[in-house]
């Protein structure tokens, strides 16, 4: 039988089928009765589920996370669909497919890391380079940087997103990078390679998306600068000499200031040009993968109009119709000229050299 996911699903319908359930509470309604109040999702959309006249006994029956076969109907309540559980047992092993439950990137994996490691791998300075090779090392700590989620709902939410949202950023920087000559690129490259990779340890995602007790404590912010220290001791075994401590400084610092502002979460204001670069980037890269994902991509049954619902991270909603479509074939070739056979073979090409009008001084010369 094809799956209904949460997505398509109507006021109406009734599902039978196996979903992740997470943040159960037992509460008492104002007639005092109990219920359950949880969040009932799959791979397409996570929703609010209840389940009415409940005892203790069902309630602790319930993982604080986990996988569960759910019989109920999706009701209308404020604008909002709802999950109404009307029976709920644990889930057979063979029953049904992760891939329907928990979201993942739709990239390739093995693409995306050996392009992150092609990147890292042109970093100049020999100490950063290093330090970048100690991570690189860190088998299970790759293995866990390829899988993890970005974050547990606002941006990246999915297996794969960590590594597809630092990889996005480094691809933007590398191409920005090119029109300020004087912003240190491989400190930028390090910086957005390492303002999340603690994401690993604070995550727990291997059948939702829920905080560790130490990402509880500590965050990953915290934890990401007082790996630089960790992994500056291999780095240093590796190149048989000091890394300079001014290096480590300011690569904590990218990291701990990355978030922009104290209210945002950063433990510094961004106090150098890379720190500043780093920042915006990665936020860039945060904020049009949730504003795309509200917008260009499928929207829930029953969600029609122009317009999102409220986003917090934009401070209201956002409009939805893209007005300029394309009026050529995206897909159709590129018409080039024949090349001239009678023509030497050209040389690897180099990238261009891009000018900027910010740079531009008197004599026609780049300032450096």
């Amino acid at each position: 039988m094809r799956r209904v996911f949460l997505r398509d699903c109507a006021p109406g319908d009734v599902l039978e089928d196996v979903f992740v359930i997470t943040g159960r509470q037992f509460s008492a309604s104002s007639t005092g009765k109990f219920f359950i109040k949880a969040f009932v999702s799959d791979r397409t959309a996570q929703i609010t589920a209840r389940m009415w006249n409940a005892t203790r006994e069902t309630f602790d029956a319930i993982p604080e996370s986990g996988f569960l076969t759910i019989h109920g109907r999706i009701e209308n309540y404020q604008n909002n669909l709802q999950f109404i559980i009307e029976q709920i047992w644990p889930a057979k092993e063979g029953t049904f497919d992760i891939a329907d439950l928990i979201p993942h990137s739709d990239k390739d994996i093995d693409q995306m890391s050996d392009r992150l490691v092609e990147i890292l791998g042109s970093i100049q300075n020999r100490h950063l380079a290093a330090l970048m090779q100690a991570y690189l090392d860190d088998q299970p700590l790759m293995a866990q940087f390829r899988t993890a989620p970005a974050a547990m709902s606002f941006h990246h939410a999915f297996i794969g997103g960590l590594l597809e949202h630092t990889l996005n950023a480094m691809e933007v920087a590398d191409a920005v990078c090119r029109f300020y000559p004087a912003l240190n690129r491989d400190l930028v490259l390090a910086g957005i390679f390492l303002h999340d990779i603690a994401k690993t340890w604070e995550l727990s995602y291997d059948c939702s998306f829920r905080y560790s007790d130490g990402g509880q404590l500590v965050g990953h912010i915290v934890k990401s600068a007082i790996w630089v220290e960790q992994k500056r001791k291999a780095a240093e075994e590796m190149l048989g000499e000091a890394i300079p401590q001014p290096l480590i400084d300011v690569l904590q610092h990218i990291i701990i200031s990355h978030h922009g502002v104290p209210e945002f979460g950063a433990i510094k204001l961004p106090a150098t040009p890379e720190a500043i670069a780093v920042h915006y980037i990665e936020n860039l890269d945060a904020k049009l993968a949730m504003s795309l994902a509200a917008t260009r991509g499928e929207p829930m049954a029953g969600v029609e109009g122009n317009w999102t619902e409220y986003m917090r991270a934009f401070g209201g909603r956002l409009y939805r119709p893209d007005p300029a479509p394309a009026d050529v074939d995206a897909e159709a070739p590129a018409r080039q000229e024949a090349p001239d056979a009678t023509a030497a073979p050209s040389a690897s090409p180099k990238p261009p050299v891009l000018s900027n009008p910010l740079f531009e001084i008197s004599g026609g010369k780049q300032g450096k």
